[in-house]
C-alpha cells in the first residue's frame, strides 16, 4: 500500500511573528494506492472513517494528476482550492511554464491570465497561468 498526503506551505501570523507550516492541502483526506481487494483493510486502520466518493464510488485518481498537485505543490505556496462540479468547457495544454505539457479545461480569463481546471475528486487548484502559455487542444472529433 502507498500513501500521499499533499502539504500545503502556508504563512500563519502571531501577535510576536509569523512562522511557515506545512498543512494538509487536501483537509482530511490521503491518497493511497492499492488494489480494490485491500479497501476493506484501509477502513479497519484507526482514524480513518471513510474513502471519499465522487460518482458512488471511491474515487479514483490518476497518477498524472497525483503528479500536478505534486508539482503544483512544489512550485507555489498557499495554494487554494475550490470545490467544483467539473465542467467540460474547452480543453487546452500548458506550454511553458512549471505546468508544462499539463492538460486541462479553461474555467476563466481575467486580465491577460486563465484558470485551469486540473480536475482531481471535483477540486480546482488555483495558479494563474499566462494566455500565451498554453495552447487549444484540437479533439479528433473537431477535425473530422
Amino acid at each position: 500500500m502507498e500513501f500521499f498526503c499533499p502539504l500545503n506551505k502556508v504563512v500563519r501570523h502571531w501577535n510576536d511573528r509569523k512562522k511557515a507550516l506545512l498543512e494538509p492541502l487536501f483537509t482530511s483526506y490521503v491518497f493511497v494506492r492499492l488494489p480494490e481487494s485491500r479497501l476493506a483493510d484501509v477502513k479497519r486502520i484507526d482514524g480513518v472513517i471513510n474513502f471519499a466518493y465522487w460518482l458512488g464510488k471511491p474515487a479514483a485518481v490518476k497518477e498524472e494528476e497525483i503528479e500536478i498537485i505534486k508539482d503544483f505543490l512544489a512550485e507555489h505556496k498557499c495554494v487554494k482550492l475550490e470545490r467544483t462540479t467539473v465542467n467540460i468547457d474547452e480543453a487546452v495544454r500548458v506550454v511553458k511554464g512549471p505546468l508544462m505539457q499539463q492538460e486541462g479545461d479553461i474555467l476563466t480569463i481575467k486580465n491577460n491570465t486563465m484558470k485551469v481546471i486540473l480536475p482531481s475528486l471535483g477540486f480546482i487548484m488555483i495558479a494563474e497561468v499566462k494566455q500565451e502559455s498554453v495552447e487549444k487542444i484540437i479533439l479528433k472529433e473537431q477535425v473530422a
